[in-house]
């Protein structure tokens, strides 16, 4: 039977919106989009692309810390970006460098919005702890 394991970072939108930042079940992680918050939940850099990217960046290792889990783990991505013909080769050039070598399957789609006003990056995820770290 599989166990279920569930990471929350205890900020208000996750009870508002009843959700988890990502849930454990066997070998598989599924990660809720990670965006520019920081660690008491307040969102940061409104409409600044690159520093958006980043913040997510450093919330995306907070939940495969939490499991103990690397980048070369995530088989699978999914980037949401708010007007991705401006930002798309900044989108490519911080998954490469996130990413190093490790190629995750990635799907990339341009929205007109995303939750917040001011967001303009999203990255949901799913890895695999059976693939070595």
């Amino acid at each position: 039977m599989a166990t279920i394991d569930v990471f929350q970072y205890d900020v208000p939108a996750e009870s508002d919106f009843g959700y988890a930042q990502a849930i454990r079940s066997g070998e598989l992680i599924h990660v809720s989009g990670q965006l520019a918050f920081d660690e008491a939940g307040e969102f940061l850099h409104a409409g600044d692309f690159a520093a958006q990217l980043a913040r997510t960046y450093v919330n995306m290792d907070r939940v495969l810390d939490h499991y103990g889990a690397t980048r070369n783990q995530v088989v699978s991505q999914t980037v949401y970006v708010v007007d991705l013909g401006r930002n798309a080769a900044a989108a490519a050039e911080g998954n490469l460098g996130y990413f190093g070598d490790h190629r995750p399957a990635s799907t990339v789609v341009g929205v007109t919005e995303l939750t917040l006003p001011g967001q303009v990056v999203e990255i949901s995820f799913v890895v695999d702890t059976r693939l070595p770290a």
